[in-house]
């Protein structure tokens, strides 16, 4: 097959590792792409949003299957405008990219379905004294979701009760543009979170990839600012077999049902962002792609053809395709640049790639300056993934290639995966 994957993050970089690997894949391209995938295929300077620009790159080369990385590309539709041309799309539709686009849809979608998630209601700026008025009904902390897309960065938990009406009011004022001019407020759950992927053909049919639970804030401890990830572990010891198998009778299936229900097209991945609340799972939030970064450590786990199985989804059969766990333990650690997630400098040679041997290093923000010499271009920079017996001996095995790898102001987490240890 000649595949085009859409994306240019650590999440792609990870995805590219593993479709070079399938016996099926005969071209891959990247678009974009990063400092580092071309070793698994060819870059092309395509926006992911460009649909036309993809169009005509499809035709001139024969491409078989686009796989979509990120999720703006799905949001706008480019399921739809594929769906009669003669290629296939790993992705939902644009009906389907709403369970991301919008949080009020997906609120909905979930409480329509029965899908266990937190209580919740949605407010304009018409509706913010009501908005008020809701808040005062809930304890702290309180948690504020801008409605549409906002780089990962929408959501505000916030302890004080008059902050949180003055969040409101400046999200509603455009404080992330359009995406917050419905904000949906919903009760703080208390608990432990983690990442399920799922891979739907559409018509009832899935497969579950590996759990993984990713750590978002800066710093260590989980404290500071909000990032796109520092870092991810799977398995997840507390994703035991009783606690997924709540997950698929309370999640999945009525996830998968319902969309089926709705009438909505949905060949892709779905992701399940979960909170353990005292041993009963709950929906924080879906994705409508693969999440990043714990693609860096799933991609690791997942003992299948993923492009066989990827396939499978988009033409609608998954069938008895099995998707087999690797059972190993993946961590993944993130570098990146000094000031992330403020403001930070580009364009910092990176050395030491090379003297990486026990670890995977996917690219995120890298790219090649005129010299050819590989230098920063983003906040997130590499992960470092690698195997272990343990998430003690996995750690060891990335934060070895983290201190091999090197660029001026690089910054990282050294307690991956610590809170785990102790469970």
């Amino acid at each position: 097959m000649k595949i085009l994957l859409l994306g240019s993050g650590g999440r792609e970089s990870a995805l590219a590792w593993k479709i070079k690997q399938s016996p099926l894949t005969e071209v891959l391209f990247i678009a974009p792409g990063n400092g580092g995938t071309d070793a698994y295929g060819t870059n092309v300077n395509i926006k992911p949003t460009d649909f036309e620009a993809i169009d005509k790159f499809v035709t001139d080369n024969g491409i078989d299957m686009i796989v979509v990385g990120n999720e703006d590309p799905l949001v706008a539709g480019i399921y739809d405008y594929f769906e009669s041309k003669p290629v296939l799309v790993v992705g939902p539709s644009k009906a389907g990219a709403a369970l991301e686009g919008s949080k009020d849809f997906a609120k909905d979608f979930m409480t329509r379905h029965n899908i266990p998630t937190a209580r919740y209601r949605s407010f304009t700026a018409e509706t913010i004294e009501d908005g008020y008025r809701f808040l005062e009904t809930l304890k702290a902390p309180y948690v504020l979701k801008a409605d549409g897309l906002a780089a990962g960065k929408g959501v505000l938990i916030i302890d004080s009760l008059d902050e949180a009406k003055k969040s409101l009011k400046e999200m509603l004022d455009g404080m992330f543009g359009g995406a917050s001019a419905t904000v949906v407020i919903e009760e703080f759950l208390s608990g432990i979170e983690c990442s399920v992927f799922v891979l739907t053909d559409g018509n009832g049919g899935y497969r579950v990839l590996p759990v993984a639970k990713d750590y978002k804030r800066i710093g260590e401890g989980d404290t500071g600012l909000n990032t796109g990830g520092m870092g991810a572990v799977s398995p997840v010891p507390f994703a035991d077999e009783r606690f997924m198998k709540l997950v698929t009778d309370r999640i999945i299936e009525p996830t998968v049902k319902g969309l089926i229900a709705d009438g909505i097209t949905y060949r892709g991945f779905i992701f399940l962002g979960l909170i353990n609340v005292a041993g009963e799972p709950m929906v924080i939030e879906y994705n409508v792609r693969m999440g990043d970064p714990e693609t860096e450590a799933v991609m690791l786990r997942v003992d299948s053809d993923l492009v066989e199985l990827m396939q499978a989804a988009a033409l609608g059969n998954l069938g008895d395709l099995e998707l087999r766990h690797d059972p190993r333990t993946a961590v993944t650690v993130m570098m990146v640049s000094g000031g992330y997630p403020g403001s930070y400098p580009k364009g910092k040679v990176i050395t030491g790639t090379d003297r990486v041997t026990d670890s995977i290093l996917f690219h995120a923000g890298t790219a090649r300056n005129a010299d050819g010499q590989l230098v920063t271009s983003g906040g997130r920079v590499i992960a470092a993934s690698s195997y272990g017996t343990s998430i003690e001996d996995a750690l060891q095995r990335s934060f070895k290639a983290v201190e091999l790898v090197d660029f001026d102001g690089k910054y990282f987490r050294r307690d991956i995966g610590r809170d785990l240890m102790q469970l």
